[in-house]
């Protein structure tokens, strides 16, 4: 089946709501995922082992590229999409990475920007910031048994965005020429501390939640015993020192400027997920 739009990840948080805002845009998405395909529009990929690459590009003119989370260094990833893209005449290449990747030229993130910059091929990258949806998945466990986020973020704030408002603006930027070759910095509308967080989810569950705030060791010692790669959890524990540092605090106006509507708030989010902190 030929397909206008790739998007890598399709089942994913980000992707399957990108999958959902392209084909309520009237587009066809061939949807590509390391599981098995269910229906037509499905195509299964391994991109660790570069599997499955050229039949997912295969005749499509947009693609949403994106690494897998559990694995560092993401340049490894990307770099091999990329090039898949060039050699199948791909169009256009909308790139996810994360808010901070351009601090510095030598980060696996930024490695993989600049090769798509590089590429001849018309691009926009786009850097979120934490998502709002770790709080009713990677963050859920601890929230759910024992009314409490865990993380060592002292009282440093969050502009935290929902997952759908990356996805929306994508697929503004897949399908639309206005903001061509640029990069953007994707944030809620405002920024939050753990604490309020924890309040926020207080109110709309009817539960007494609240923030820890825990050591660096203990967060790195928690994710390893979850089973995360070590590698990949001493990624997660370094980025949220960053998060700790201040770097996630600053806010954009770059979703309002590309969908023309204010992102989701937190409130709103915490209301339509309540169900998931509800013992």
């Amino acid at each position: 089946m030929n397909h206008q739009n790739l998007v890598i990840g399709a089942s994913g948080t980000v992707g399957s709501a990108l999958v959902q805002a392209l084909q309520a845009r009237g587009q066809s998405v061939r949807q590509a995922t390391s599981r098995t395909p269910t229906h037509a529009d499905q195509v299964q990929i391994d991109v660790l082992k570069g599997q499955g690459l050229q039949a997912a590009f295969e005749g499509v003119q947009r693609a949403f590229l994106m690494a897998p989370p559990g694995y560092v260094p993401q340049d490894h990833l990307l770099l091999p999409l990329i090039a898949q893209a060039q050699a199948a005449g791909v169009q256009k290449v909308v790139l996810m990475t994360a808010m901070g990747s351009d601090a510095a030229p030598d980060t696996p993130l930024r490695k993989a920007e600049l090769a798509l910059e590089a590429s001849g091929i018309a691009w926009n990258t786009v850097r979120p910031n934490w998502f709002m949806q770790n709080f009713h998945t990677f963050w859920l466990q601890g929230i759910r048994e024992q009314g409490r986020i865990f993380l060592p973020t002292g009282t440093a704030r969050g502009s935290f965005i929902d997952a759908r408002d990356i996805a929306d603006v994508v697929a503004e930027l897949l399908l639309g020429d206005a903001h061509g070759n640029q990069a953007f910095d994707l944030t809620g509308a405002e920024a939050l501390n753990h604490d309020e967080v924890a309040q926020v989810l207080s109110r709309e569950t009817g539960r007494d939640i609240r923030y820890q705030d825990i050591p660096p060791e203990a967060m790195l010692q928690g994710l390893l015993g979850a089973g995360l790669p070590g590698p990949y959890a001493e990624f997660l524990v370094m980025i949220l020192g960053f998060f700790a540092a201040g770097y996630a605090e600053r806010q954009t106006d770059a979703v309002q400027r590309i969908t023309g509507r204010a992102p989701r708030c937190f409130a709103a989010y915490a209301r339509e997920f309540r169900a998931n902190w509800i013992v």
